[in-house]
């Protein structure tokens, strides 16, 4: 999946994170996110650094204090209109996998660098198909519902 980005759906004025298919049908995975994991995932995506680090970038600098390596996330489940992900770690030779909210694996997956990937059954269920004009389109107001968002975001509201 590709992370088009963070932006406010119309009717209901919350937050939603967009995830698309690389390939195949190209569907569009739009999962609703708290605020502050979408701020999260809008400034890792922005490059821009807080003056203190926030929860998940502390998330990161404790993995790599570990030897510890993010190697994917998965959203592997939809149940009651409720989404999971599963972030997939790397340490010492072994693997491990964490329970996570999508919002979380996402922020965290931005900052490493990670793969996100999704189940089959979940795109199935919940994902839409855009047809290539139309694509083009949301792409463009994705991309500006996004600027928009971090246009309202300073930096400063994170210092503790």
């Amino acid at each position: 999946m590709e992370l088009l980005g963070v932006r406010v759906e119309a009717t209901s004025n919350s937050p939603i994170v967009l995830l698309r298919e690389t390939g195949g049908r190209r569907r569009v995975l739009p999962i609703f996110i708290g605020g502050p994991e979408a701020t999260a995932i809008a400034l890792a995506l922005e490059g821009i650094v807080t003056p203190r680090p926030m929860t998940h970038d502390l998330m990161k600098s404790l993995l790599d204090e570990l030897g510890a390596s993010v190697q994917l996330v998965v959203v592997t489940d939809l149940v009651d209109g409720t989404f999971f992900a599963e972030i997939r770690l790397e340490a010492g030779g072994e693997v491990h996998v964490v329970s996570s909210r999508p919002s979380d694996a996402i922020a965290l997956a931005v900052r490493t660098g990670a793969p996100i990937f999704a189940e089959e059954a979940v795109v199935e269920e919940a994902a839409t198909t855009i047809d290539d004009e139309t694509d083009e389109q949301a792409s463009e107001e994705v991309v500006e519902e996004f600027r928009k968002f971090i246009e309202n975001v300073n930096p400063e509201d994170f210092q503790s």
